[in-house]
């Protein structure tokens, strides 16, 4: 008997107060009263599953896993372990391990609780079970080729490889079964991506082996309109309609600020200045006085009365 592994086993024995003993003939394993579903009766045969139970013997369950020995799938973290690496749940009152030599080398790249990772199910040394980290080689078998028709739709995925070239993704859909390959350019990137990490992505194209190339944001000129307004909305929202942010500003501050590389946040002001919108004086941007005049959110004061000094500095 192996853990990982569902087996028919009889019913040998009851024995109170800990539950009942199943044979196959060979060996027994004890099934924990918490693990019965329905009733069951000596001599009978029940299906289970095999794991390690809290005092690391080996026992059922008639519950039912997310995987089994060899199963690949996606498993969410449920805790995590400075040394150890992260625990996800199966499905039992049992976490399985996911090593920390599972893990990427940047500490920044670990999935978080509550991110879900793709995983494949093995034993350790012991044969206990073991989570193994899911790649291209055990993905891509199980994958659906993308066509054409998928290019530009937007669609959700799970990282399962971050690397320095790129972020490898396995997308999601109920049309594409288990899921479909692709991958984040480092260039197409505005920041890391963690193992197990749920985003939302844009097919920019299909390659001629079904692989996508993705990007986390729309197309440029879609991207400029947005980026405009979210820098527009937010001067709106600020007293004397100005901020000290500038096409001189540090690409480190923009991308925490507004989430937006620093040439795209240049494009964005470019418009907004072409469309007269706003006006740069030194290293900060204001509303010009049509589009203070336009928002109920913004001071009814000129806004070229304001000081660098007026706002607050952030």
């Amino acid at each position: 008997m192996r853990a990982g592994t569902i087996v028919t086993l009889m019913v040998a024995r009851e024995k109170s107060p800990f539950g009942y003993f199943l044979s196959d003939g060979k060996a027994d394993v004890l099934l924990h009263y918490s693990q019965r579903v329905g009733d069951i009766e000596v001599g009978s045969h029940v299906e289970v599953f095999l794991y390690h139970d809290s005092e690391d013997r080996l026992a059922a369950t008639m519950r039912k896993t997310l995987l089994t020995l060899g199963g690949i799938g996606r498993l969410k973290v449920a805790d995590r372990h400075p040394k150890l690496g992260c625990f996800l749940d199966m499905g039992l009152d049992r976490h399985v391990l996911l090593p920390r030599s599972e893990l990427p080398e940047l500490e920044a790249l670990h999935p978080q609780v509550g991110d879900e990772v793709y995983v494949q199910l093995t034993n350790d040394k012991q044969g206990r079970l073991l989570a193994k980290s899911a790649k291209e080689r055990e993905l891509q078998p199980l994958a659906t080729a993308l066509t054409e028709d998928w290019k530009g739709k937007w669609l959700s995925g799970y990282v399962y490889n971050p690397l320095k070239i790129g972020t490898f993704v396995l997308l999601v859909d109920e049309l594409l079964g288990f899921g479909a390959v692709g991958m984040i350019h480092e260039s197409d990137l505005v920041r890391p991506l963690r193992l197990g990490e749920k985003i939302e992505v844009r097919v920019k194209f299909v390659r001629e082996d079904g692989r996508a190339g993705l990007a986390l944001r729309p197309v440029k000129e879609q991207a400029l309109d947005s980026d405009a307004e979210t820098i527009l909305a937010f001067l709106r929202a600020r007293s004397g309609g100005g901020m000290p942010y500038s096409d001189e500003s540090p690409a480190e501050a923009i991308l925490q600020k507004f989430g937006m590389s620093k040439s795209a946040f240049k494009r964005a002001l470019g418009r907004l200045m072409k469309l007269r919108l706003i006006r740069q004086d030194r290293s900060w941007t204001y509303l010009s006085d049509e589009a203070s005049a336009g928002s109920d959110a913004t001071s009814t004061d000129a806004v070229g009365g304001d000081s660098p000094n007026t706002g607050e500095r952030e």
